[in-house]
């Protein structure tokens, strides 16, 4: 049989870009910046909302940091040292702010911090900033990352989605002010806990927010507000953060959002007066915006380098350390069929499938031998990386060189085939569509190698491909609707339950997408949150990779490579790899340019 064959993809790609991949673009203004106090990012996607309870992509929440600060935040580009923010110092045991038993965490507030539109941050603005992080909890979205370490609830409804009344509770006593202080009770001991609250639950201003129509904070109506719909919410257009930047305009119909300077920010001034963000998902439209000094910077992945490395003035900045997880494919066990196109007859007469499809394990693991994964690492990552063993990512605690993989084995894959669904499949056939996201060529190219292996098979085999904007996208992967999906995951802080939970709890990001639950993941995700012994953490890590491996509800492709393209009149880039979407993009505060 033939092998896929992702070069030929690549170079098909590429030529769809207007330049083969040997062929300098060519043009470029050198010399100085032609607007030194505004910077612009050509992105590849807009944000989802400016509701930061609500978001939960990366694209909303590199906005988000630069317009809201949390208690403590990470120093530099390290993923393991804090520094304090709207807190005036990092708890520690030896500081007397964390107790012996890591369950109480006291943050004296800061002095002085103003809101953009009004008034110092208070210990009551924190309180309520965390209580309603943890309490509207949206469906799908990041309330579990605080809930479960200090209420003990993953989630505020049960699994038929019934709100837990005792939620509120819970919630309301672990979550104190003392005079100047806010007090943080835990559930149980949670060794990320620092970490979790450097990325979440931002500082809102309670008498803005309750002036402008939302939740007071009270539990006469918190129910009202549970699992809010996104664009419901009056900061899902609105912003009013401590943060060095302030919302200006958010123009929904350019896909652009325009940051202004807070002058009365804290630490004092940014550098930049200005940041624009638009959504650009042509890479050679993105190209000539940087070429032309348009852009000072861009979002691009590794497959654009033959566009990008000749212009003149850029500068490319490649190989960069990450640990998130890269593109990785997630099979959907129970599919929401009811006017679904994705899933054509909704039968298993060829021309469909039926929405427990992927129920099948020879279904699936026929899709894990059907991927050419070194092809990928070869040719889309221009041999830079490696193959992604399972959801934990290379260089974070709790990876397993050894871990065992599917290989590319069409053989194999066929041998699966032909056993699932008692053999039907493999005399039926099949038909569905894969969807990806506008601008990820990446995604588009693995949609496309799928296809093309499964066709090789047997081509009773169909795979439809369809393009989506991110927002569409993400909705209908919210809602089970997509048979199979296309996405990468940004760490909520850099511990093995941040992957753990995500990908293996029922509960978790995507299992709840996926409607996948393994019974010993979800008790040893549990276990794994409160254990503080490393070995014993290790242990539990690695029994949940080799679930990962035995149930099969996700590929793994690649492990992370990060890339940054900027003009060389950038300065003060810094890569952390916890920030959303870095090194594409990182906090503003630090840059200028030249």
């Amino acid at each position: 049989m033939l092998r896929s064959k992702p070069a030929l993809l690549l170079a098909a790609a590429l030529a769809g870009l207007g330049c083969s991949p040997g062929e300098s673009p060519g043009g470029g203004t050198l010399g100085r910046s032609r607007n030194p106090e505004t910077y612009v990012h050509a992105a590849i996607s807009d944000i989802d909302t400016l509701d930061p309870t609500w978001a939960y992509d990366s694209t909303s929440q590199n906005i988000h940091i630069n317009l809201y600060e949390t208690l403590v935040g990470y120093k530099g580009s390290s993923v393991t040292e804090l520094e304090p923010l709207v807190a005036e110092q990092v708890p520690t045991a030896e500081n007397g702010l964390l107790s012996k038993d890591g369950r109480r965490y006291e943050f004296p507030i800061r002095k002085g911090v103003r809101f953009h539109h009004g008034g110092e941050a208070t210990p009551e603005d924190v309180r309520y900033s965390l209580i309603r992080f943890m309490l509207l909890d949206r469906e799908g979205g990041p309330s579990s990352i605080l809930l479960e370490p200090v209420a003990g609830i993953p989630s505020t409804r049960d699994r038929e989605g019934r709100i837990r009344e005792e939620a509120y509770d819970k919630v309301s006593r672990a979550v104190r002010v003392e005079g100047d202080r806010v007090v943080l009770l835990l559930n149980k001991p949670f060794p990320p806990m620092l970490t979790a609250l450097a990325s979440w639950a931002p500082v809102l201003s309670k008498s803005w927010c309750v002036a402008n129509g939302e939740w007071d904070g009270g539990k006469a109506d918190w129910k009202k507000r549970n699992n809010p719909a996104r664009a419901s919410t009056y900061l899902h257009e609105h912003a009013n953060g401590t943060g060095p930047f302030m919302l200006d305009t958010w123009d929904h119909g350019k896909k652009e959002i325009v940051l202004a300077r807070f002058d009365g920010y804290w630490r004092g001034p940014a550098r930049i007066k200005r940041a624009v963000f638009r959504a650009v998902e042509e890479p050679q439209t993105r190209k000539l915006m940087l070429a032309a000094g348009d852009a000072d910077s861009i979002s691009a992945d590794l497959m654009h380098l033959p566009l990008l490395e000749k212009i003149p003035g850029v500068q490319i900045l490649s190989d960069l350390s990450g640990i998130d997880m890269a593109s990785a494919v997630f099979f959907v066990f129970r599919i929401d069929a009811k006017g679904n196109p994705y899933v054509g007859s909704g039968s298993l007469d060829g021309e469909g499938i039926p929405p427990d499809f992927f129920s099948d394990l020879h279904v699936r693991k026929a899709f894990a031998y059907a991927f050419d994964y070194d092809g990928y690492t070869r040719d889309v990552n221009r041999g830079m990386g490696s193959r992604a063993r399972s959801f934990i990512p290379k260089g974070l605690f709790g990876y397993d060189p050894k871990q065992t993989v599917y290989e590319y084995d069409l053989k194999k894959a066929e041998a699966h085939f032909r056993k699932a669904l008692g053999g039907r499949v493999w005399q039926k056939g099949f038909r569905f569509t894969i969807a990806y996201n506008e601008g990820r060529q990446a995604h588009q190219v693995i949609a496309t190698m799928l296809k093309r292996s499964v066709g090789e098979i047997n081509p009773k085999f169909r795979i439809d491909m369809k393009q989506l904007d991110w927002s569409a996208y993400l909705d209908q992967a919210n809602r089970s609707r997509l048979p199979m999906f296309v996405l990468r995951w940004s760490p909520d802080y850099p511990d093995p339950y941040n992957f753990a939970f995500p990908f293996m709890h029922s509960q978790g990001f995507y299992p709840r997408l996926q409607r996948y639950r393994s019974a010993e993941a979800d008790g040893l995700v549990t276990k794994l949150m409160s254990e503080t012994a490393p070995a014993k953490r290790l242990s539990l890590v690695r029994r949940l990779q080799a679930i990962a491996h035995e149930d099969v509800p996700t590929l793994f492709i690649a492990d992370s490579v990060g890339l940054r393209v900027q003009r060389t009149w950038v300065r003060g880039f810094t890569h952390n790899p916890v920030f959303p979407t870095s090194p594409n993009m990182c906090p503003l505060y630090y840059l200028s340019k030249s």
